[in-house]
């Protein structure tokens, strides 16, 4: 049996941009990215802490070091500069694997967006 399992996750970063003319994903500071054991092109969840939104979409990767999290497209109208969002990644595996499977987790900065 195959089952879903959480792989990567970067919790509680600030929102630095919300561009609603644009084609759509999430842009993310490629360290951030780097630590959580995240790809460009790669499907997540949004979990917005300010208002309990949740969405999905696409990596899109950032200058490294910027401490960039824009959401683009559509999903700027689900955020707002300045909240506080969670990003998850999943990812399937066996069932027997997934009991040892260990994720990435990232807590970064909430100021900055910056690696602590």
């Amino acid at each position: 049996m195959q089952i879903e399992v959480v792989k990567s996750k970067i919790h509680r970063v600030t929102v630095t941009g919300a561009e609603l003319n644009y084609i759509g994903s999430i842009t993310i500071d490629e360290a951030l990215m780097e630590a959580a054991n995240m790809i460009e092109g790669e499907k997540v969840q949004i979990v917005n802490i300010n208002n309990g939104e949740r969405l999905e979409t696409y990596i899109i990767k950032g200058n490294r070091g910027s401490g960039e999290i824009t959401l683009n497209g559509p999903a700027a109208r689900k955020v707002q500069k300045g909240d506080i969002i969670i990003i998850i990644s999943y990812g399937i595996m066996d069932f027997e694997e997934a009991k040892s499977f260990k994720p990435s987790l990232v807590f970064p900065n909430e100021k900055d967006n910056s690696l602590q």
